[in-house]
C-alpha cells in the first residue's frame, strides 16, 4: 500500500536532512501515494542560509502554506499515514507536546497524534534542557517518535552528505519504505 506523506520542515538548522529526506522519497515515488510539504519562514531562510539555494522550490510536490487550516492533511479524514518535522526545532517540538495547533505544522502534528499515526520528530537541537526532554517524553507518550538527528559511522561515511543520509535512512525505514541502504553487520 502507498504511503501518504507530511513533509514539515521548521526552521531548527539541518537543512540538508530535509533536503537528503526529499531527495530520497523522490527515488521511492513508487512506494508513495501522496506527499503533502509545509515550511515554517524560518525553514526557508535557514534552507537558504545552510545550503546556500531556494531548491525546495523546485521540488514536484504540493506545497501548503503555514497558514493554510484547509490543506487536507489538518484533518484526520484525509487519512495521511505519516508526519515528519525534518528538522524539528524546540519550539515545533515544545507546542506539539502542549497541544498547541497555532499553525499548519502542529495543527498537522495534532491531527496525526489523534488519529494514532506515524508522527516522526528529527530533533535537532543540543544540548538539551529538562523541557526539552519532557517535551519529548510528552510527544513520545502521545505516540510520537522522537528521531534525533544523531548520525551513524559504522557505513564509514565519508563526506558530510553521507553523514546526514545515515540519519535520512533511519527516517526512511521508521516510514516504512523499503530503503536499500547501509545495514548493520553488511
Amino acid at each position: 500500500m502507498k504511503k501518504k506523506i507530511v513533509i514539515a520542515v521548521t526552521g531548527a538548522s539541518g537543512s540538508i536532512y530535509a533536503k537528503l529526506l526529499l531527495d530520497r522519497l523522490q527515488h521511492l515515488d513508487s512506494q508513495v501515494q501522496e506527499i503533502a510539504i509545509v515550511m515554517s519562514d524560518n525553514a526557508k531562510q535557514v534552507w537558504q542560509f545552510e545550503l546556500d539555494n531556494e531548491d525546495y522550490n523546485n521540488l514536484p510536490y504540493k506545497f501548503y502554506a503555514k497558514t493554510d487550516f484547509m490543506a487536507p492533511f489538518a484533518s484526520g479524514s484525509a487519512k495521511f499515514d505519516t508526519m515528519v518535522i525534518v528538522p524539528c526545532s524546540m519550539g515545533a517540538l515544545g507546542r506539539i507536546a502542549g497541544g498547541i495547533s497555532d499553525d499548519l505544522i502542529t495543527r498537522a502534528a495534532d491531527v496525526i497524534l489523534k488519529e494514532r499515526r506515524k508522527l516522526i520528530l528529527v530533533a535537532r537541537d543540543m544540548p538539551l534542557n529538562l523541557i526539552h526532554i519532557r517535551n519529548m517524553a510528552a510527544v513520545t507518550e502521545a505516540g510520537g517518535i522522537i528521531c534525533p538527528a544523531v548520525p551513524s559511522y559504522y557505513s564509514k561515511p565519508q563526506t558530510v552528505e553521507e553523514v546526514a543520509m545515515t540519519v535520512v535512512n533511519r527516517v526512511v525505514d521508521l516510514i516504512g519504505l523499503e530503503n536499500d541502504s547501509y545495514r548493520w553487520s553488511e
